[in-house]
C-alpha cells in the first residue's frame, strides 16, 4: 500500500513521495501525458469553424471568421487561422479533433463544470477523486517516480484522490529551492499529528532531490510567455528518465464575454505554436510516439454572439489530442447549428469517452476505465 500525505502550502498542495524513485529492473515503458487545461470554457465555433454553415456568420455577424481564411480540413469545418501551427501535426495525422465534445444535462457554472470534468462524474452526482486518480502509477510502469503527477499552475484536481496527490508548483527550480529550505526534522515522538507532519517534510525533501536530479533541457524554442514557460517546464519533467509520467498545465483566459476575437485568436496562436515547440522538443528527445497531449475546458460557449462583441457560457466544444502515436482526424460530429440545444452545441461525444482512450487504450488500464459499458474509449491511440 502506498503512503499518501497532503500538504497546504504556499507554492504547493499534496506529496507522496516518502521513498526515493528509481527504476525497477522490469520497469514498462513510460507513456506520458500532457493534460492541458484552457481555462475560462473555450469558444470551439471560432476554433474549429463550421465555415460552410450559412447559419455560422448569421449568428457571429462581428465574431465569424471568413470563409477564404479558415484553414480548412475538410468541407465542413476548418481551424481558426490562428492555429497555423498545427495544420502539419493534422497532415501528418498526429492530431485528433473531437468535435462535440461535452456531457448531458450541461452546467454552465465555471466551478461546477470544471469539477465535473475533473472528476469524470455526470452533472447530477459530486465527485471526490480526479479522473486520473483511477491510474495505480507504480503498478502501471512497475516503477516509482519523483511524483505521481506533477501540476505547474492551477488546479491539482483531476489528478488528486485517495491514492494520488500531485507535486503542485510554480516551477521545478523554485520548487526544488524551497524543498531544499526545508529542515530534515526527527523526532521519537508518537503523537500522530507530530508524525505526519515530519513524514510530509520528509517527502517534500524527497520530492525536491528527485525532481532536480539532472534534468534535461528540452530543445528548442518557446513562445515567450507564462503557457510556454509552464510547456517548457512540463516538456523538462517529461523527457529523458521522467520525473513523471503525468503533468499537468493551464492556458487560461478564454472566458471572452468582451470583444472575444483579438483575445480568443491570441490565446490560440499561443497554444498552437506552443504545440508545434513541444512537439519539436518531443521529437528530438524521442518520445514523440511515447507522449500524448490532450485539452479540456470546462465548456464552449454559445453559438450566438452577444451585444459586447463575445460569447457567454455554453455546453460542447472541441477538443484536441496530439501525439506521435495519435491516430489523427477528425472525430465526432460537425456541428449543426440548425439543431442547437438551447442556443447551445449540443454534446454529440461525451467526454469520457477520451478520458476512457487515455486509462484504456494509451495506458493500457483496463480497470481504470471509468464505466466502459456506458463511454466507450474513442480509438484515437
Amino acid at each position: 500500500m502506498k503512503r499518501r500525505t497532503l500538504l497546504q502550502a504556499a507554492a504547493m498542495t499534496p506529496l507522496a513521495l516518502g521513498v526515493p524513485r528509481g527504476h525497477a529492473e522490469d520497469a514498462a515503458p513510460v507513456r506520458r501525458l500532457l493534460l492541458i487545461e484552457l481555462n475560462g470554457g473555450n469558444d470551439g465555433l471560432n476554433t474549429v469553424i463550421p465555415y460552410a454553415d450559412p447559419l455560422y456568420a448569421q449568428l457571429r455577424p462581428q465574431l465569424a471568421i471568413a470563409r477564404d481564411q479558415v484553414l480548412q480540413l475538410d468541407g465542413q469545418v476548418g481551424f481558426n487561422p490562428a492555429l497555423a501551427s498545427l495544420m502539419p501535426m493534422f497532415a501528418a495525422k498526429e492530431l485528433a479533433v473531437v468535435q462535440g465534445l461535452g456531457y448531458a444535462q450541461a452546467n454552465r457554472s465555471h466551478f461546477r463544470s470544471i469539477e465535473i470534468w475533473d472528476t469524470a462524474t455526470d452533472s447530477d452526482k459530486i465527485g471526490n477523486d480526479g479522473w486520473l486518480s483511477r491510474l495505480d502509477v507504480e503498478r502501471r510502469f512497475r516503477r516509482r517516480f519523483g511524483a505521481d503527477a506533477v501540476v505547474i499552475g492551477r488546479n491539482p484536481k483531476p489528478a488528486s484522490g485517495a491514492d494520488m496527490e500531485p507535486v503542485v508548483m510554480g516551477d521545478t527550480g523554485s520548487f526544488v529551492n524551497e524543498a531544499q529550505g526545508v529542515e530534515a526534522l526527527q523526532s521519537a515522538s508518537q503523537n500522530p499529528a507530530l508524525k505526519h507532519i515530519l513524514a510530509v517534510q520528509r517527502d517534500i525533501q524527497t520530492a525536491g532531490h528527485e525532481l532536480s536530479l539532472n534534468r534535461p533541457a528540452p530543445l528548442g524554442d518557446f513562445p515567450k510567455g507564462a503557457f510556454g514557460r509552464d510547456a517548457k517546464e512540463a516538456a523538462g519533467l517529461l523527457i529523458g528518465n521522467p520525473a513523471t509520467p503525468i503533468v499537468k498545465i493551464a492556458l487560461t483566459g478564454f472566458d471572452t464575454h468582451v470583444q472575444q476575437r483579438a483575445r480568443q485568436d491570441g490565446l490560440l496562436q499561443q497554444f498552437g505554436d506552443t504545440m508545434a515547440a513541444l512537439r519539436r522538443a518531443f521529437t528530438a528527445a524521442g518520445i514523440w510516439n511515447d507522449t500524448l497531449i490532450v485539452t479540456y475546458s470546462e465548456f464552449g460557449r454559445r453559438a450566438q454572439q452577444n451585444a459586447s462583441g463575445g460569447t457567454d457560457h455554453g455546453k460542447a466544444a472541441p477538443h484536441f489530442v496530439l501525439g506521435g502515436a495519435v491516430k489523427g482526424g477528425l472525430y465526432g460530429a460537425a456541428p449543426q447549428l440548425a439543431k442547437l440545444d438551447d442556443g447551445d452545441v449540443p454534446a454529440t461525444t461525451d467526454y469520457r469517452c477520451v478520458y476512457n482512450a487515455v486509462l484504456g487504450r494509451w495506458w493500457g488500464a483496463g480497470d481504470a476505465q471509468i464505466e466502459p459499458g456506458r463511454f466507450k474509449a474513442l480509438a484515437i491511440v
